[in-house]
């Protein structure tokens, strides 16, 4: 399961956002600092090729994938030295696999903030920067006394030097022009800045045809990140309806296919994520991998034992699955591959494995 950390300033939208993709209540109250505590939820990751499969193969049961996101309290400039709440939930994210920063541009006059999204994101960035040099400062102090009678951790010492040098000056890792070994180098002290991150510009109801416009400050300052503008107000209520109502109110509010179909597919892109499927009587089950996985490696997914006695990957595009039928059908036209376990893994393959333990 894929995890993303919340992060934004108070009244910025973050915890209306987690109500949209959960679809719970969590209290979005209309001051500072009301989230108190981390809010965790799970969000089923919708994907209309499952759930054609299953009725295909009349599966009993359907298994969607699945991400989790963390909604920490709001962070204000000098959060690092105690101002608001300070930095104390940022730990809880620091175990993510990326961040977002959810950035309020809709305006509200009953409503305490900023409604300027790049004001924001400048002091979101700072104060996670800060977040990392006390951390990063830490750790380093520990490793420079490991290094003197111990030479295998002088690499580690010296790439979080280097980290130190820029955090310092309030840069986030992320724009520090770090190349991939560094960056992975870093991996193992957690630092935040370090990680995959993605915006949501949080919109009005009356800024949705200005939407493009309204994050391209945003998209032009950081770069290869994704950039989402999302109304979270009008998701959230959203999410609350059945789901039969769900798509004709977001298509008469100009949402298209939602909250969570925009941000998932955002994040995935981020991450370099891709799913394969599989189906039958018994169940229809979407898997996530990363992309450039092996047929073995997506074995292993489903199960240890798969990937150890891996044989072979019976594989079809999903496309041509469903045009046929059935696997039998798939099998008879000659559309099934049989890969082995160096085949590198295509989104929206459907396969069965092989194996013998």
């Amino acid at each position: 399961m894929q995890r993303f950390g919340f992060v934004g300033l108070p009244n910025s939208g973050k915890t209306s956002l987690h109500n949209a993709l959960a679809g719970t209540e969590a209290v979005a109250a209309r001051h500072a600092f009301s989230t108190k505590t981390a809010n965790v939820g799970v969000a089923r990751v919708a994907d209309e090729r499952l759930d054609a499969l299953a009725e295909m193969s009349r599966s009993r049961r359907v298994v969607h994938a699945t991400v989790q996101f963390t909604d920490v309290g709001g962070l204000v400039s000098g959060a690092n030295r105690g101002e608001g709440l300070g930095n104390a939930f940022l730990g809880h994210i620091r175990d993510t696999d990326a961040i977002v920063y959810v950035l309020r541009s809709f305006v509200d006059t009953d409503i305490d903030g900023d409604d300027d999204p790049l004001n924001s994101l400048q002091v979101l960035e700072t104060e996670l920067a800060l977040a990392d040099l006390e951390s990063a400062s830490r750790q380093f102090d520990k490793l420079a006394k490991a290094a003197k009678s111990d030479p295998t951790r002088r690499d580690g010492r010296d790439i979080l030097g280097e980290a130190i040098a820029v955090l310092s000056d309030g840069v986030p890792l992320y724009r520090a022009g770090f190349g991939d070994e560094v960056r992975e180098g870093l991996r193992p002290f957690f630092m935040i800045t370090n990680k995959p991150t993605l915006a949501v510009v949080n919109i009005g109801e009356d800024q949705i045809a200005s939407a493009a416009e309204l994050t391209e400050p945003v998209r032009s300052e950081l770069g290869d990140a994704q950039v989402v503008a999302l109304c979270v107000q009008l998701e959230a209520e959203a999410a609350q309806l059945d789901e039969s109502e769900r798509p004709e109110m977001l298509a008469a509010l100009g949402l298209g296919s939602g909250a969570l179909d925009q941000f998932l597919g955002a994040a995935y892109r981020l991450l370099g994520l891709r799913t394969f499927l599989t189906t039958g009587e018994k169940e229809s089950r979407a898997w996530t991998f990363r992309a450039g996985a092996s047929a073995a490696e997506c074995a292993g997914a489903v199960h240890s034992d798969i990937q150890r006695g891996f044989i072979r990957a019976d594989t079809v595009a999903w496309e041509q699955l469903l045009d046929v039928g059935s696997w039998s059908e798939a099998r008879r036209q000659g559309l099934v591959r049989s890969e082995g376990k160096n085949y590198l893994v295509a989104d929206g393959d459907v396969m069965e494995f092989r194996f013998n333990v």
